[in-house]
């Protein structure tokens, strides 16, 4: 009797020990929504917002309860052992439950730690909502926002500017400041009354006026604005609209932007108009982006301004690829070093080593990979190496292009639009 009472007492020590074990097993596998938990990563400079994979929900049976492991293997102690040997203990064991690999939802930035001072993104304001611009700008991670000012719609008439557009203007201003995000103003595009012709965008006739324009937004923001980029793409007719193509003619344009700003902010930073990369050197259309910049530099750029402006595009070709090597996955646009990001960079650099200026910075000011992934559309014809772009790809690309600005000390700051 003695042993058969053993024998009942190790069986329900057994029972009790496997149900406390299944009962941890549907704590640690469930949570109060039936779905797997996220947690949030704290992070500190670099530019992408990052988060927790998730995790495989639990496996569950047609009947919508959680399968619980195969049943443990009880082994009890034998009746007839030697007077004096130990009697074994009881073991139970479990099939141990499947591990996964979490596979991340978006590309985690894995380079050099990135200084939120040397990145930034480029808006166009017009009736937003500053309160979420922000916020998606903290979440980036971003030190620096560019707004692009359209000259023809800020002074809609001469001696008289657009109070709204000022007011969301200043706004942001005040915002960005209250967020420690500093502003660049992008400007361009000359009024009607002030140009030659209403065709398309150019400059004005008289420079002067730009001139007065520049000295204008700078005593409004003097202190709050650290730069101002001086035109956009002037190596495209459709922005010089009203006079022939000429790097000669931007740089005095550009002088006199600069000494409007100079008269009532000296501390900003002046960079100057980044050329458009388009692979067209036809003298009408465009001017290939190399050869205009050499222009500019003959023509006195670099006494002008801080810093040089490129929009180093990539359009479908992966930011460390090359002209002399393509990747073969790319199907256009992959025949002119104007058409990937690095070339330009260095292209750039190797033109102002040559002319003398070693230290003068390049300031980054547009960039990024097109992408209609997703669109439920395919891209336009004008745009359609977008579709050769997928979003992981465009991700990634954007990462990458991040960490080899960082690894280049002339390369200033870096803003993401397009």
């Amino acid at each position: 009797m003695k042993s058969t009472h053993n024998i009942i007492l190790l069986l329900l020590l057994a029972w009790l020990s496997t149900a406390c074990q299944r009962n941890e097993i549907d704590e640690t596998r469930l949570n109060p929504t039936g779905e797997p938990a996220l947690s949030s990563v704290e992070t500190e400079s670099p530019p992408t917002l990052t988060r927790q994979p998730k995790s495989e929900p639990a496996v569950t049976s047609d009947l919508g309860e959680i399968e619980q492991p195969p049943s443990p293997t009880l082994t009890t102690a034998p009746t007839d052992l030697p007077t004096g040997t130990p009697a074994p203990t009881d073991t139970i064991t479990s099939t141990p439950e499947p591990t996964s690999t979490p596979v991340p939802d978006f590309p985690l930035y894995e380079g050099p730690a990135l200084n939120r001072s040397e990145l930034g993104t480029q808006i166009h304001l017009h009736r937003e909502d500053l309160d979420a611009l922000i916020e998606h700008m903290r979440v980036l991670g971003v030190g620096w926002v560019k707004v692009q000012v359209s000259w023809k719609i800020y002074q809609p008439e001469a001696g008289r500017y657009d109070d709204f557009r000022l007011d969301e203007l200043d706004r942001l201003v005040e915002a960005a400041a209250a967020n420690d995000i500093q502003v660049m103003l992008g400007v361009a595009k000359a009024p009607e009354w002030s140009r030659p012709t209403t065709d398309q965008d150019g400059p004005p006739s008289d420079f002067g006026n730009f001139q007065a324009f520049m000295n204008f937004l700078a005593g409004r923001y003097q202190g709050r604005v650290a730069a101002y980029e001086l035109w956009n793409e002037p190596n495209l007719q459709r922005e010089w609209t009203g006079f022939p193509l000429d790097a000669v003619s931007l740089v005095e344009l550009l002088r006199a932007g600069a000494a409007g700003v100079r008269a009532a902010d000296p501390e900003a930073v002046l960079i100057s108009a980044a050329p458009a990369t388009t692979g067209i050197n036809d003298g009408v259309t465009a001017i290939d982006d190399r050869v205009f910049l050499q222009q500019m530099v003959a023509a006195g750029l670099p006494g002008v301004v801080d810093a040089i402006g490129a929009h180093p595009y990539g359009w479908a070709n992966p930011p460390d690829s090359t002209a002399s090597s393509p990747d073969p996955a790319v199907p256009s646009h992959n025949n002119h070093p104007s058409f990937f990001y690095l070339d330009t960079l260095q292209d750039y650099r190797a033109i102002l080593d040559r002319a003398g200026y070693p230290d003068k910075p390049i300031w980054v000011t547009e960039f990024g990979w097109g992408s209609y992934d997703g669109m439920g559309v395919p891209a336009p014809e004008g745009v359609a190496y977008m579709s050769n772009v997928n979003e992981w790809q465009q991700a990634t690309y954007t990462l990458r292009a991040y960490e080899m600005a960082h690894e280049r000390d002339w390369v200033d700051r870096l803003f993401y639009g397009i």
